[in-house]
C-alpha cells in the first residue's frame, strides 16, 4: 500500500466533565473524526489520506481540534460540517483560513 501524503490527527481526548479546560471529545470530536472515515472513504481518497484519532494536543480552548501533517496545520472548533473543506483543503494544499487556529494560541490553552 502506497504511503498517505496527508495524515489528519483529529484530538479524542476526554475530561471529567467539571474540568475548565474541557475536551474535544465533549465537544463532538467523536462525530468529527467519523465524518473524515465515511467522507475519505466515499470520496476514495483512503490511499492518499490518513486520518486518526490522538490523545490531547494541548490546545483545548479551540476543540475540536484537527491537526494536518506533515503541512503542520492547526484547525479549531471544527465540526462535521468542516470535513469536506479540510479534505479539499488537504488535497490542493490550501489552507480553511477560518478553522485555522492563530500560531501564537497552538498548545497553550
Amino acid at each position: 500500500m502506497p504511503k498517505p501524503t496527508v495524515h489528519l490527527f483529529v484530538c479524542q481526548n476526554s475530561r471529567a466533565p467539571e474540568n475548565p479546560r474541557g475536551s474535544c471529545l465533549a465537544r463532538g470530536s467523536a462525530a468529527v473524526l467519523e465524518a473524515f472515515k465515511r467522507r475519505v472513504m466515499e470520496r476514495g481518497l483512503r490511499l492518499r489520506l490518513e486520518f486518526d484519532g490522538c490523545t490531547c494536543v494541548d490546545t483545548c480552548a479551540w476543540g475540536p481540534v484537527v491537526v494536518i501533517y506533515p503541512q503542520g496545520i492547526w484547525y479549531g472548533k471544527v465540526t462535521c460540517d468542516d470535513v469536506d473543506a479540510i479534505i479539499d483543503a488537504a488535497e490542493d494544499g490550501s489552507v480553511v483560513e477560518q478553522l485555522r487556529i492563530p500560531e501564537e494560541a497552538i498548545r497553550r490553552s
